[in-house]
């Protein structure tokens, strides 16, 4: 490996994720807590013969990549962006440029990446890169397991293609990068715009582009069904569960309302505490730091402290799954039960779920919120005040 030329990876993330749809595009949605981009920069990161890595970017998205690069735990050394242009093709292209104005070698090699596959595994990118070396350009490839039928228009079969010949192409693709460069350069010169990868691109240039195994587990979140197959995958590729429970109560006083779950809530009274007194927030915030034996949340944010008066708890809970996932973890799920005679959880459950959800990148379905009286025994049967259990669940 000491003979390898210089190594550098583009990260194509420019897109809209137009099939998904949703007000977020699809490599800023969370899995496993993180944005999935950040989880295709952390694999590519791991690699320590990869020395630069670039994300081509859409121009409005400088803070959606900024969080996605510090959540991947990678060097900001190591990292870079350049805005991308109106399709693949052109953004891929500007990528280049970008890697060409920072004078990267041109026998360098350049591994060009979805963000939308985020679990590039080091045994893949080292194929990669030893078949980059060795052949100039090279791309990662999965045989066909189902017969690869032809349809018209109307959805009528007219015949099949040769399935022993078929392949499904993958990314990272590989090239030096002199010569993906030039590939580029002469597409755009000569007005072509139709490639929809670069391997295409590069083969119709004259460069012999090779082959190498794939991964299975090396899939693009294309459609909504993706997403929890991504979380059934981190959740799968962890050796370790655990578990953290939380417990937090406040005492009623006077005010017009409540915060339960982030959600504001009208009632008769408010909740006495040195932040919004939010119990249920508090309750996840410990179960979090449970999971990795990292305290409690008086300890992190103290009452003490006049900063946090007044201070919203998804900052509390938003920092405990930093902590989570800078010692390697993935949240799966969380469930706080609220105990209180006052005010009824059921019709804001829901909006208690998205609310969660949103500083956890959880799915309602990976978010319980459930409520109970305690039969009018003790200080909630008394009316005095609220209390919240949660629990976390988080894979390592």
């Amino acid at each position: 490996m000491s003979s390898l030329p210089p190594v550098a990876a583009l990260i194509v993330a420019a897109g809209r994720g137009t099939r998904v749809g949703g007000a977020v595009a699809k490599q800023y949605r969370r899995i496993g807590g993180r944005p999935v981009l950040a989880h295709a920069i952390a694999h590519l990161g791991a690699v320590d013969l990869i020395e630069t890595i670039g994300t081509v970017i859409h121009a409005e998205d400088g803070e959606a990549f900024s969080a996605s690069a510090l959540a991947s735990g990678v060097a900001a050394a190591r990292l870079f962006s350049t805005s991308g242009g109106g399709s693949r093709q052109d953004s891929v292209r500007l990528g280049l440029e970008a890697l060409a104005a920072r004078g990267f070698a041109r026998d360098g090699l350049v591994l060009i990446h979805d963000a939308a596959r985020p679990f590039a595994s080091e045994v893949v990118l080292l194929r990669a890169i030893t078949a980059g070396a060795r052949f100039g350009a090279a791309i990662p490839v999965l045989p066909v397991p189902d017969t690869l039928g032809v349809v018209d228009a109307e959805g009528i079969l007219r015949g099949n293609h040769a399935r022993a010949e078929a392949r499904m192409v993958q990314t990272p693709q590989v090239f030096r990068f002199g010569v993906i460069l030039d590939a580029h350069r002469r597409a755009l010169a000569d007005g072509r715009a139709d490639f929809t990868d670069d391997a295409g691109l590069a083969a119709a240039c004259g460069q012999e582009v090779h082959t190498f195994m794939g991964d299975a587990d090396l899939f693009k979140i294309t459609e909504e069904t993706d997403f929890a197959r991504a979380e059934r995958h981190l959740a799968n590729a962890r050796g370790e569960s655990r578990s953290g429970i939380g417990y937090d109560v406040h005492a009623f006083t006077a005010g017009d309302h409540v915060v339960l779950g982030g959600v504001s809530i009208p009632h008769s009274h408010a909740l006495l505490g040195h932040s919004d007194a939010d119990p249920v927030l508090h309750a996840l915030t410990d179960a979090l730091l449970g999971t990795i034996g990292d305290g409690d949340i008086g300890m992190h944010f103290p009452p003490s402290d006049e900063k946090w008066r007044g201070a919203a708890s998804h900052l509390f809970l938003a920092d405990a799954l930093r902590r989570v996932i800078e010692r390697g973890g993935t949240l799966v799920s969380v469930d706080c039960t609220i105990v209180c005679e006052a005010p009824k959880i059921g019709p804001h459950r829901a909006a208690m779920q998205a609310a969660i959800g949103g500083v956890l990148g959880l799915a309602a379905d990976r978010v319980g919120v459930k409520a109970t009286t305690s039969e009018k025994l003790g200080f909630t049967g008394r009316r005095e005040g609220i209390a919240a259990i949660a629990i976390a669940n988080v894979a390592f």
